[in-house]
């Protein structure tokens, strides 16, 4: 009798977690911002951008999304010029397209004409070799917000020492 071989489910073996190669984070957003709600989206990018890309030659300090003419679009992205190209490199800080569905985009509209609201991109990551964006529909927080939120991250981590402290019996 032949043997026959097994090949593994692809399905299991393709989590997200183990796909998602992250390239930037905007770690300032989740403080500067209330996260509301978070969409992930494709990114329209030019050949030299992704090559960029990948060598994680990128800044999303400055980003932001803009719905016009229903459509989606990333301003501020700053993609570092490749350093092999030629005179096909890309701008820098070119307006990109984000791919969303029509119904994801409706929604965005209608949220972003509430006063207070924004869209923030919050990650940039490669996904089953595809380029996607995490981006998160926000609204600003105030000052004392802030302070709120710092406060109340160092008391999670001080009752972690001391529960930490009490498990190793000290």
């Amino acid at each position: 009798m032949a043997k026959t071989k097994t090949l593994p489910n692809k399905a299991s073996s393709n989590r997200p977690e183990e796909r998602r190669k992250v390239v930037a984070t905007n770690r300032k957003a989740r403080y500067d911002y209330t996260i509301l709600d978070v969409y992930e989206a494709g990114i329209a990018l030019q050949g030299t951008e992704v090559k960029s890309l990948r060598a994680g030659h990128v800044s999303l300090n400055d980003a932001y999304g803009e719905v016009r003419d229903g459509e989606v679009w990333l301003r501020g992205l700053h993609i570092q010029e490749y350093d092999f190209g030629s005179w096909t490199n890309h701008e820098p800080r070119r307006v990109r397209k984000l791919l969303l569905h029509k119904s994801e985009i409706a929604r965005l509209v209608g949220k972003t004409r509430e006063t207070g609201h924004t869209l923030v991109p919050l990650s940039l990551y490669f996904s089953g070799g595809l380029c996607k964006v995490e981006l998160a529909l926000a609204r600003g927080k105030a000052k004392h917000d802030k302070r709120e939120a710092m406060a109340e991250r160092d008391a999670k981590r001080e009752a972690e020492q001391i529960v930490g402290r009490r498990i190793k019996g000290w």
